[in-house]
């Protein structure tokens, strides 16, 4: 898919280790529209601080990323090495540092070795021509074990447009804004205030109802730039054609965010959420996500038990409101219980075929108002302890 105005390019820089592309840059031609969300945990990598500095402004125009090193919780030095591979970046393509957003992911703790970046930008500008966004979606890659990426088309004012996006996560995810980083371009004309709105919006419905492991990281980021190339008339909220682009852009990051699950580490299932009958939809998502990071629920998941009695419990410790002999469970169309009781009969048989499945959706309703959440899960299995016990090696 063509994005009008953007281009790409990728190198290796060897940051973890030599034999694959880990060093990316997406540039916009032309000035963008911006808008981003990052990390809400008080531990926040150096390249997520300058990035939230530079984006202030409301425009971007290039992003630089790494993986292989977090360049968190690494001091005065970390902030030094993002600060200048921005001005490096800036620099080789005459535009402003502000203009330039800095993200990294893999390993924390330990020093980005900025000379291997610095002498790897020339060639990575130079290359801006040649580069594919796929090619981006591979080189931000950790422990991810395929490149995730989306692009949808709309029209605005006769002008068709393209919104397009990449992500990378797996492990240590739970965005609440993992290690999870999205990037969204779309050559549309957006009104920026919209643009902000929309976003966090798409981000809540998407990412922030994603977990893989409970785990948040101190790199979360995901990031829009919208360039106008499509030279569509302005896209504003109230508008019919707002309304499309908006729900353009949720279905862009919904479709990251649920491969990012099925991607987790480890994972053998895709568990889709589903809670109703709460008293709001803020106590609808404290019961769902209690459920998607039950330990105890998602090791039964993996062993294809139908353990309905620990999806129950830990709706009880979710802190949403709570009656008991209201509560009923499903998966899929198998009722496991109604009313607080187990539903007897086939259930456990039935309810077992149904785990069995790669993917299936686990339904709760509290019986109490009209509240809905849906979030994403996946199953803990052996091999997520296995590939974190030796992330570092």
């Amino acid at each position: 898919m063509n994005i009008q105005g953007f281009l790409f390019s990728t190198v290796e820089a060897a940051i973890k280790k030599p034999g694959r592309r880990d060093l990316a840059l997406i540039y916009s031609e032309v000035p963008a529209t911006a808008a981003a969300v990052f990390t809400t945990s008080t531990v926040k990598a150096a390249p997520v601080l300058v990035s939230c500095e530079h984006i202030a402004c409301g425009t971007a125009q290039a992003l630089i990323v790494n993986s292989g090193n977090a360049n968190a919780c690494t001091g005065e030095p970390g902030m030094i090495v993002a600060k200048e591979t921005a001005h490096l970046v800036a620099h080789r393509l005459g535009i402003d540092d502000s203009a330039v957003q800095v993200c990294s992911t893999g390993v924390i703790g330990v020093p980005l070795p900025l000379e291997r970046i610095s002498s790897a930008i020339p060639q990575l500008v130079e290359g801006l021509s040649s580069g594919t966004l796929d090619d981006v979606a591979q080189a931000i890659m950790t422990t991810d074990t395929f490149p995730k990426m989306e692009a949808v088309c709309g029209t605005a004012g006769g002008k068709t447009y393209s919104v397009a996006g990449i992500a990378k996560g797996a492990g240590m995810i739970m965005p609440n804004m993992a290690t999870m980083l999205s990037f969204i371009i779309t050559d549309a004309a957006v009104d920026s205030d919209f643009l902000q709105k929309l976003f966090r919006n798409a981000v809540d419905c998407s990412f922030n109802a994603i977990t893989v492991d409970g785990d948040m990281s101190t790199n979360d980021t995901c990031l829009i730039m919208a360039n106008g190339m499509a030279q569509n008339p302005l896209i504003r909220e109230g508008s019919i054609e707002g309304e499309t682009f908006a729900a353009l852009v949720c279905d862009v990051l919904l479709s990251l965010a649920k491969l990012i699950v099925k991607d987790g580490e480890g994972a053998t299932k895709f568990v889709e959420i589903r809670v109703s009958g709460a008293k709001d939809n803020s106590d609808a998502k404290r019961a769902a996500m209690a459920i998607a990071n039950s330990s105890l629920v998602k090791t039964a998941f993996f062993g294809q038990d139908a353990n309905w009695g620990r999806i129950f419990a830990a709706v009880g410790y979710s802190g949403a409101e709570v009656d008991q002999s209201r509560l009923s469970l499903r998966f899929d169309d198998v009722c496991m219980a109604r009313d607080g009781i187990f539903a007897g009969g086939d259930a456990e048989a039935l309810g077992t075929e149904i785990l069995k499945q790669k993917e299936f959706t686990v339904s709760v309703d509290l019986g109490i108002g009209s509240g809905t959440a849906t979030v994403y899960t996946s199953d803990l299995t052996h091999e997520y302890v296995s590939i974190n016990a030796d992330y570092r090696s």
